[in-house]
């Protein structure tokens, strides 16, 4: 009976130790906009992720003015008021957003205590006696915590103006927030990323547009292993597209436009270039598309476009020129393509028009046709934006 007394009290210290160490992929620390959409996205991404509030509940800020999308649309749309804002409502639409995560635990009025480096991660311990382990940390309100693990993190401007002479914008992964009353803003991935810090993120931003960009930098990194300065930007991007957050802010391109995808890779490419008016880029996917307007940047993305534009030196391009244009340069099979075009035109496009050979092509249709037979989002860039071929 003695030994099997001391196995036992082994065996309860053994499990309470264990049972005050939770190890997660990504620790999130706040209770703002910004916290709430990293944790989700982090758990879309597909990782284990912990939300320490150190609160009763979320504090949000009211979201206004933004050309809302991903998390933060979903959010708005969850609203049962959604002209007047209150902070009870906000907090039963996180809960509905966040209920079903099963990666996502949720730690509500406890506190940290004690914060550490740990390994290439971090080791928190908090006021109820639990020890947290995680490989990433994203700290989006907490400066005493940024001052406890010793961190010297650098003031910077997270969103920029989308300028089309400065190619950081094709390495944007969230857009539109409202910045000194104009919605024309991106974040590049490289101004999330901290120097010599490749388990840490911090986010002063209070967005959700910020903050779910964030989540899916983190998880990446937590998922394949890799320090954060070593994320792929595509990837990061085409995350982000896949859970319907705008890379390039188009006022009017709507979440559910069919083409809203197809559009958002040409943009952020800059291939067919956004048009500026009331502090709004709008992209005009009616518009009929001329041939000087995406010739430049064709040439830019592709050796075989240059060719192309010496024999075709038309204003505008019909949906003929079109075809021919994109099975070139994305070395296609014409006569299959084409067929395969007719097929998606109104049904899988949602063209209202009919598929005429002869009809000059919009800047909406001629996205959709690279995105789906040359697409220029496939093309490199480095972390200045620039084209690498």
């Amino acid at each position: 009976m003695k030994k099997l007394s001391v196995f036992t009290l082994i065996l309860f210290f053994t499990f309470k130790v264990f049972a005050q160490t939770q190890k997660t992929d990504v620790l999130v620390i706040g209770n703002n906009n910004a916290a709430a959409a990293a944790a989700i996205q982090a758990v879309q991404s597909d990782v284990k992720v912990i939300l320490l509030l150190q609160a009763g509940g979320f504090d949000i800020d009211p979201v206004v003015k933004d050309i809302n999308s991903g998390i933060q649309l979903n959010f708005i749309n969850k609203l049962t008021a959604k002209e007047t804002f209150n902070k009870q409502d906000a907090n039963t639409a996180l809960t509905l957003l966040t209920d079903s995560l099963k990666k996502l635990t949720i730690i509500k009025n406890v506190n940290w205590i004690k914060a550490n480096k740990s390994g290439n991660g971090w080791s928190l311990t908090l006021s109820n006696g639990q020890t947290i382990k995680a490989k990433i940390l994203i700290n989006t309100a907490d400066i005493k915590l940024n001052n406890a693990l010793k961190l010297n993190v650098p003031e910077r401007q997270l969103w920029q103006t989308v300028d089309y002479l400065n190619n950081i914008y094709r390495t944007s992964i969230a857009a539109g927030k409202r910045v000194n009353n104009s919605n024309i803003t991106q974040a590049s991935l490289y101004r999330f990323l901290i120097p010599q810090q490749e388990t840490f993120l911090w986010l002063a931003d209070n967005s959700m547009l910020s903050g779910q960009a964030a989540g899916a930098i983190a998880a990446y990194g937590a998922f394949f292993n890799v320090k954060l300065s070593q994320v792929d930007v595509k990837k990061i991007q085409g995350e982000l597209l896949k859970f319907k957050l705008n890379l390039i802010p188009f006022a009017d391109v709507p979440i559910n436009n069919p083409n809203w995808g197809a559009i958002q890779k040409t943009g952020v490419m800059g291939v067919i270039k956004g048009q500026t008016e009331d502090n709004q880029l709008y992209f005009i996917p009616e518009k009929e598309i001329t041939t000087e307007e995406i010739k430049q940047p064709l040439k830019d993305h592709f050796y075989k476009a240059q060719i192309w534009f010496d024999d075709h030196t038309k204003p505008f391009l019909t949906l003929n020129d079109a075809l021919d244009l994109v099975c070139y340069i994305g070395n296609k099979a014409r006569e299959s393509s084409e067929k395969e075009a007719q097929k998606k035109w109104k049904i899988t496009y949602g063209f209202k028009t009919d598929f005429d050979l002869n009809k000059t092509v919009t800047r909406q249709e001629l996205a959709v046709l690279l995105q789906d037979f040359s697409p220029p989002f496939l093309v490199t860039t480095d972390k200045e934006g620039n084209i690498q071929r």
